[in-house]
């Protein structure tokens, strides 16, 4: 209607003020409801056409949308194993900081697993210290043997002295003894040496080995008590946990509830734009937002990001074929705006929906050296019709709350 009306006072008001002043027609004598076609054709005409022409070139460089939402992440509660809930932290709606518990599930088998590990460690550490008294054990032994093994050895060589100054003095058979003596002596002391080097060796590495398998296993058991205390990943709030005490939670079919993140939403807002403004939307291109949370206020913006790929068109490897006609509608190219000024988005409610225009700019186009003077003349018309949507965007703003309140008949 706007842009009807302001191509009317360039086409249809200058042909009636040529009617009546130039020509002496007068409304209601010459030009009546009948005749008012055949007396305006042209400024009708013209105003039909320019009006087409003036809406396409606004629609098209300073595109509008409806469908802008200031989009927000969830967290989903949900824990690492399945259980039953033994206590709820939290209430229905409540702020959460990182690391604050939410909820905890049973966990009597895994405290038992906890403290069968912790046992585990007792034993190897008790088996430690009858392994270090084998060692001092078999020192001793050790000492003994050399003691016996040198004794027989003295014995025999004193044996053998004698047997050299004066034969037949000491019998052979006594010297024999000695020898068999001596060599057993001598296998006792290499037997206590192993048995030492065998104590050491659990004392040095197996018995270590085993108390770090154990410590391991125990490590793992206090990991599975802790996936029994759910906690929150991020500073945000919960709202609507409706978790109680007994409920059974599962990490695939059941989450506990939703976390949404501090500050989520109010980042900046993504609006769904038609195709046929994939070669208009760039990175920078300014723009406007009025939000229903947020009535009679105009936010300024600027394109931040153009996603390159339309959502509708994507699909899943599977057993059948895509079949076109079975897309529902057109998508839309999402595009994210993010206020100019700080703190732009304070205020709106995140998930709210909102009306965005975005403005062409051909500033540097214009600006060029190479630039012909009919190509500047026609980027300066394109600039200047944005004031048009900028004044439907400021209509739709001030008409929002009663579109909603009055006129929905909520």
């Amino acid at each position: 209607m706007l842009e009807l009306i302001l191509c009317s006072l360039l086409t249809v008001f200058p042909d009636y003020l040529y009617r009546r002043y130039a020509q002496g027609k007068r409304i209601g004598k010459e030009i009546t409801l009948f005749s008012v076609w055949y007396e305006l054709r042209w400024g009708i005409t013209s105003c039909v056409l320019l009006t087409v022409a003036l809406i396409t070139v606004i629609f098209y460089y300073h595109p509008s949308t409806t469908s802008a939402t200031m989009y927000y992440r969830t967290v989903p509660v949900v824990p690492e194993v399945v259980g039953r809930v033994a206590e709820v932290r939290v209430d229905y709606s409540a702020a959460v900081k990182k690391g604050d518990v939410l909820f905890t599930l049973d966990s009597a088998k895994q405290r038992a697993a906890l403290e069968t590990a912790k046992r585990k460690i007792a034993e190897v550490d008790a088996a430690l210290v009858a392994a270090q008294s084998d060692v001092v054990k078999a020192d001793a032994q050790i000492q003994e043997a050399k003691s016996s093994y040198q004794q027989a050895s003295d014995e025999l060589d004193v044996k053998r002295e004698l047997q050299k100054r004066n034969p037949g003095i000491v019998p052979q058979r006594d010297i024999e003894k000695l020898e068999v003596v001596l060599t057993g002596r001598q296998g006792t002391l290499d037997a206590v040496t192993a048995a030492r080097q065998s104590a050491l060796i659990r004392v040095t590495t197996l018995l270590p080995a085993e108390k770090a398998s154990a410590e391991a296993a125990l490590a793992q058991a206090q990991v599975e008590v802790d996936k029994t205390i759910i906690r929150a990943g991020v500073d945000g709030r919960v709202e609507q946990f409706l978790l109680r005490p007994g409920d059974v939670v599962n990490p695939i079919m059941r989450s506990a509830g939703v976390l949404i993140p501090e500050g989520a939403g109010q980042r900046a807002l993504s609006a769904g734009f038609g195709q046929i403004e994939a070669q208009v939307m760039k990175v920078g291109m300014v723009a406007e937002a009025t939000c229903i949370s947020k009535p009679w206020t105009v936010i300024p913006m600027v394109v931040t990001n153009v996603q390159n790929y339309i959502a509708a068109g994507q699909f899943r490897g599977g057993e059948q074929l895509v079949e076109a006609q079975q897309t529902q509608r057109p998508g839309t190219i999402l595009v994210f705006m993010e206020p100019i000024y700080k703190g732009g988005l304070e205020g709106v409610t995140p998930g709210s929906s909102c009306i965005a225009n975005a403005y062409t700019s051909n500033h540097d186009v214009i600006s060029a050296k190479d630039t012909g003077t009919g190509k500047r003349i026609w980027l300066h018309a394109v600039d200047a019709v944005g004031i048009v949507h900028a004044m439907l965007l400021r209509i739709q703003a001030l008409l929002l709350p009663v579109k909603t309140l009055v006129l929905s008949g909520h």
